[in-house]
């Protein structure tokens, strides 16, 4: 019958329809596949079982997370050169015999059963969210839907993010090789505060706000008065210590909140950052509304967004397996056309969008190198299996940027008045020569 790598090689040349992309080692020690690249290390054959009964991505995710499946050499290398196959989707809720109707799949299978025995699959990795309640996008689940992603531990985030403490896109604004991301995400948050064309005493609504870094500097820098809301505890209690560490305890206010649930406007100015990508399709319009309502006339809003491509059916957008299984629940991407219709359809005038794709290739590759450095640190803190999580996600999700597959994208929109009069600069981007 052969080695398993032999086998495992043969199996997948049969359905890829061509040659093995990777060298493969099994947990046999056996390899099989091209020499002087990534390889994929098949450390136990529940891996198999895994994908046997939940083909496609999440089953190799499962694998992934439990230490089953790892990557030797260049894990970008890797995923760039086998992301069709590794993330290709596939639903399946009753078992590959069963589901799949495709002769040369079913012989696969079978092949795939002999070789790891007609097992039932390993529990799910403790990693993967259970027990979500309520339906999709309500308050309570939102909540749950957050807690898991965000309440993980500050000390893991401090090692991931770095000093800067912000998780979203930061700013290349220079291009000095030496520019640091904690250069780039000041950099992000300024550009951010110019565009709102903040001033000292303007009321600042930032939804989703974090650990607090774009309330600081909103205040610090421009000494407005910031309302900072999250879902999150741990993130409020970090924020709050920070706040009061920089005495600017009389100019933020952080609260555990829903942005559904704010009714202290009008605001001056609104940053949103990185936080609609939890409010799903059937919330965007009333996500979009509330701010609107929040705002007072001429007031701004920046909306700081992950954009996935458009599909030819939009009916057939599916929330990725694996984002959704173990980084953020519930989590939908929309394409950057729709964001902006929904936006002008709740009565904003998008006055300026800035896509900055090629700043998130960047800023994972920064925020994939602050975990490495401290990987053994960081599985104290957590788990082997939520660090392994991370490191995908986060290198995976670089390569998607890099490669068009997602983007991200900034937009300014304003509450103008029936007078007309937005406040605009006549001339555009004027928030790129600050005074």
């Amino acid at each position: 019958m052969g080695d398993a790598a032999t086998r495992l090689a043969t199996l997948a040349e049969e359905l890829l329809g061509g040659p093995l992309p990777v060298r493969l080692r099994a947990w046999d020690g056996s390899e099989a596949g091209p020499v002087g690249g990534p390889v994929l290390v098949v450390r136990d054959r529940r891996a198999l079982r895994r994908m046997t009964w939940k083909p496609g991505e999440l089953g190799m995710a499962r694998a992934w997370v439990a230490g089953e499946l790892d990557v030797e050499g260049d894990l970008y290398e890797f995923l760039d050169g086998v992301s069709g196959l590794l993330w290709a989707r596939a639903e399946d809720t009753r078992g590959l015999l069963d589901s799949v109707r495709d002769p040369r799949l079913r012989a696969a299978a079978r092949s795939l059963l002999r070789l790891v025995g007609p097992y039932p699959p390993p529990r799910p990795p403790a990693e993967e969210i259970r027990g979500r309640s309520g339906g999709r996008h309500s308050k309570r689940r939102d909540k749950q839907a957050i807690s898991h992603h965000y309440d993980v531990g500050n000390d893991f985030y401090e090692i991931v993010l770095g000093p800067s403490m912000v998780y979203s896109c930061a700013y290349w604004a220079s291009d000095r090789p030496d520019a640091t991301l904690e250069d780039a995400q000041r950099d992000k948050l300024d550009l951010i505060a110019r565009k709102l064309n903040l001033r000292a005493g303007d009321r600042l609504l930032d939804v989703g706000c974090g650990w607090g870094s774009m309330a600081l500097h909103a205040a610090r820098e421009y000494g407005a008065r910031v309302v900072g809301i999250t879902l999150s505890r741990e993130q409020a209690a970090y924020a709050r210590k920070r706040i009061a560490d920089e005495g600017l305890t009389d100019l933020i206010e952080i609260r555990v909140q829903d942005y559904r649930d704010v009714d202290d406007g009008p605001y001056d100015a609104i940053s949103s950052i990185g936080m609609a990508e939890h409010v799903g399709a059937v919330r965007y319009r009333e996500y979009a509304d509330t701010l609107y309502g929040l705002l007072k006339p001429g007031g701004r809003l920046l909306n700081h967004q992950i954009s996935r491509r458009p599909e030819p059916e939009e009916e057939a957008y599916e929330i990725d397996a694996f984002i959704d299984a173990y980084v953020f629940p519930d989590g939908e991407l929309a394409p950057m056309g729709r964001t902006l219709s929904t936006l002008e359809d709740a009565g904003f005038e998008v006055r300026d969008v800035e896509a900055i794709r090629e700043h998130y290739g960047l800023t994972l590759r920064r925020w994939v190198a602050n975990l490495e450095r401290e990987w053994d640190r960081a599985v104290r803190l957590v788990s082997p299996g939520r660090a392994r999580v991370w490191r995908l996600y986060m290198a995976a999700s670089a390569v998607s940027f890099e490669r068009n597959r997602i983007g991200v994208n900034q937009f300014l929109a304003v509450k103008t008045p029936a007078s007309g009069r937005s406040g605009t600069a006549l001339r555009p981007r004027v928030w790129n020569e600050k005074a």
